[in-house]
This record gives C-alpha cells, sequence and structure tokens, in this order.
C-alpha cells in the first residue's frame, strides 16, 4: 500500500508562517510531480503549488512570492514553506503525488491537514 501523510497545520495569525510536510511511504519505484492543493469551506479543490522531479515549480498566482514549495527525493517528501499568511489560505490543505507503483502510474492523495489564519 501507499500513503501521503500530511502534517504541519494548525492556527496561526494573519502574517505568521507555517511549514506542510507530507511524506510518501509504501512500495514507490517513483514519483513525479508532487503537489499541494487547498479546499476551503463552499469552493472548490485548486492548485496552490506543485514540483517536478527536475525541481521544476508551478504556483498560484495568488500565493506567488509568499509560499515555497520543495522537495527531498531520498524522502519521497514534499514541503510547503508559507509566509505572510492571510486569513483567506485558510483551507484544507491536501498533497498529491504522481507516483509508480507496481501497479503502473497514478495519483495519490493524502487526507489533508488544516490550515487557520486569524485576522
Amino acid at each position: 500500500q501507499v500513503h501521503m501523510v500530511e502534517s504541519g497545520g494548525g492556527l496561526v495569525q494573519a502574517g505568521g508562517s507555517l511549514r506542510l510536510s507530507c511524506a510518501a511511504s509504501g512500495s514507490i519505484f517513483s514519483i513525479n510531480v508532487m503537489g499541494w492543493y487547498r479546499q476551503a469551506p463552499g469552493k472548490q479543490r485548486e492548485l496552490v503549488a506543485a514540483i517536478a522531479s527536475d525541481g521544476t515549480t508551478n504556483y498560484a498566482d495568488s500565493v506567488k512570492g509568499r509560499f515555497t514549495i520543495s522537495r527531498d527525493n531520498p524522502k519521497n517528501t514534499v514541503y510547503l514553506q508559507m509566509n505572510s499568511l492571510k486569513p483567506e489560505d485558510t483551507a484544507v490543505y491536501y498533497c498529491k503525488g504522481g507516483l509508480r507503483v507496481s501497479g503502473g502510474l497514478g495519483d495519490y492523495w493524502g487526507r489533508g491537514t488544516q490550515v487557520t489564519v486569524s485576522s
């Protein structure tokens, strides 16, 4: 079995910082793109940031300059450093990994971690 487990969410005041981590575990041959998504109440899930295996990154316009995505390939882990947080960043944050496992390629999601930014 393959698992994606997020950690690092919590409650923070506006202007503060949080660092999210997501570790993939199980029988994984390789990992392609890893990404962070978020879903606020009443809204659709949206891409926050993604990083390819070569380090190429992509960010939503709303987080550019404030969030930084990185990955540690030997540890199968992706991080999201979130600075200058705003109340509108409040959401459940999910990680997703494009994983090659014994059955082939597939997208695997974590269960999510809550981020709450108070004004």
